[in-house]
């Protein structure tokens, strides 16, 4: 009687083997679709930063407005807020505002933020700065 259910597990996992199918390691040919190739995303232009106004004094620029850029840390278990991440996020909307400059004002880190326990916070004026 033992023997019959051994060779019913024997019999299940023979089935399990054939239906596997390993990848192969050959290079598989591109299918065509009907659907049209998506270019990768555009990087955003680079935006220097400025941390000092003088820097700016004999440059011709407009300002487009102010940016700021923050890094959350939502619990303790959390990894701590970077400023440099903070500082990388404020480049980021400033060029999404066509900017290819920021005047940093502050970057600091702050503990009295809703929502997260500790944050890092950059603030800094977009600027478009000519190159005459």
């Amino acid at each position: 009687m033992r023997f019959l259910p051994l060779c019913l597990l024997a019999l299940m996992l023979t089935g399990c083997v054939r239906e596997y199918h390993p990848i192969s390691s050959a290079p598989s040919r591109p299918q065509a679709s009907s659907e049209p190739t998506r270019k990768p995303a555009s990087r955003p232009a680079p935006v220097k930063v400025y941390t000092d106004a003088t820097d700016l004094v004999s440059k011709p620029f407009r300002d487009l407005g102010e940016v700021s850029g923050d890094d959350c840390q939502t619990s303790t278990q959390d990894s701590p807020p970077n400023i440099a991440t903070a500082r990388k996020r404020l480049q980021v909307k400033a060029s999404q505002m066509k900017a290819n400059a920021v005047l940093l004002h502050k970057c600091e880190i702050v503990s009295s933020t809703p929502g997260c326990y500790r944050q890092a916070i950059c603030q800094g004026s977009a600027l478009k700065v000519s190159n005459q």
